[in-house]
């Protein structure tokens, strides 16, 4: 058991979930500077993310990568010299601990070990195909005027493939969709960048409204709409 990321191990497809902002923990040995009530938010782990992943595992009979500490401690999601990588800010809260934090520290106990172990599993896997799962707020705090009406976003960068056939299919199934909703791929992509697109594995990105994954029934109900659209894009692309 690594403290960088938990190994869920359900099956042995040729398809790998990620979530980068699985969990809120934060080491005892950290101090983020934060009131502990800011570690159940938004900002500091994608709700839901983590059980739905545990469950789509279970569901296809693969492997799930689940980040093992808050994205306030270090953003997994991130490119290795972004300046969001340590956040100071988020949605209008300060991260004072962070601001003299030392980033190499933090990227060799929980960075690397991260993503060298996407990079292992994916290197084991003859046809892989990745679903990157993350979740989001429907009303941000800094901008409350903001309309975030989308149950679902796919996203993605150049390798749009996935999205192609999975968005249909989450219309088809009752969800009001966004094609680069709330944010655009194009922006926003690290992991996937790095896992997928520079080595021309295809994957699936989603984003799920968090008020509507925040309970058993909501995550279950993902689950059970995402396991075919999943296993559709695999069947087709791996």
């Amino acid at each position: 058991m690594s403290e960088a990321y938990e190994d869920v191990a359900a099956g042995g497809l040729d398809l790998l979930i990620v979530a980068d902002h699985a969990s809120a923990y934060v080491p005892a040995d950290i101090d983020l500077g934060i009131d502990p009530a800011l570690l159940e938010q938004h900002i500091a782990v994608d709700i839901g993310a983590a059980v739905v992943s545990r469950l789509l595992a279970a569901q296809l009979g693969c492997r799930a990568i689940l980040g093992g500490v808050s994205r306030l401690v270090i953003d997994l999601n991130r490119e290795e010299d972004a300046p969001g990588l340590l956040p100071v800010m988020s949605d209008g809260h300060a991260i004072p601990g962070n601001r003299d934090a030392d980033p190499g520290a933090r990227m060799r106990r929980f960075y690397h070990p991260y993503h060298d172990r996407i990079a292992a599993l994916l290197a084991g896997m003859g046809s892989p195909f990745i679903l990157s799962v993350h979740s989001f707020t429907p009303r941000l705090a800094s901008d409350p005027g903001q309309a975030r009406p989308w149950e679902i976003g796919v996203l993605y960068n150049r390798d749009d493939r996935a999205a192609r056939i999975a968005i249909p299919m989450l219309e088809a199934a009752g969800l009001i969709v966004g094609d680069q909703l709330p944010y655009s791929g194009a922006l926003l992509n690290a992991t996937m960048n790095r896992h997928a697109e520079a080595n021309g594995i295809p994957y699936l990105g989603i984003e799920m409204r968090q008020d509507l994954v925040s309970d058993a029934a909501g995550q279950a109900r993902f689950a059970g709409i995402l396991g075919p659209v999943v296993l559709e894009c695999w069947s087709k692309l791996a």
